[in-house]
């Protein structure tokens, strides 16, 4: 006798999303990249870029739009994923900033500061390169 596997839940909700989603989804993860991009080849920082540049602005506004388009799919696993790091992105930025200028009095603030600005840079690109490579598995991303 033959066992038979009944298909995962997620597979059931991967096919019941619309295709133009999973390209907005694509589209996210791209700008949020381009951003990441501008930092690394331009006198902006990564950081700086990520959070202040126009494409993750743009991003992040399309997150709050289409938020509700993709409540019960894979997708809204990505979207919580993609704002979850621009406001994490920023909330360490302005840290790294604030403990820079203050702690730049005795001299410390010039190696804190920049460490925490760097670190974070890097964090957002490995989110955004974990969030892209699930959405292209077509899975959702963890928490």
């Amino acid at each position: 006798m033959a066992d038979t596997y009944d298909q995962p839940p997620s597979v059931t909700a991967q096919s019941a999303v619309e295709p133009s989603l999973v390209t907005t989804t694509h589209v996210i993860y791209a700008l949020h990249s381009l951003s990441i991009l501008i930092g690394v080849t331009s006198a902006a920082t990564i950081i700086g870029a990520f959070v202040f540049g126009l494409p993750s602005i743009i991003a992040v506004i399309i997150n709050y739009v289409k938020r509700s388009d993709v409540r019960g799919t894979y997708l809204e696993s990505h979207f919580g994923w993609q704002i979850r790091t621009f406001w994490f992105a920023a909330l360490w930025a302005a840290l790294g900033v604030l403990l820079w200028v203050v702690l730049a009095i005795v001299l410390i603030g010039f190696l804190i500061g920049p460490a925490i600005l760097m670190l974070t840079g890097l964090w957002v690109i490995y989110r955004v390169v974990r969030g892209w490579l699930a959405l292209r598995d077509e899975r959702p991303i963890g928490v």
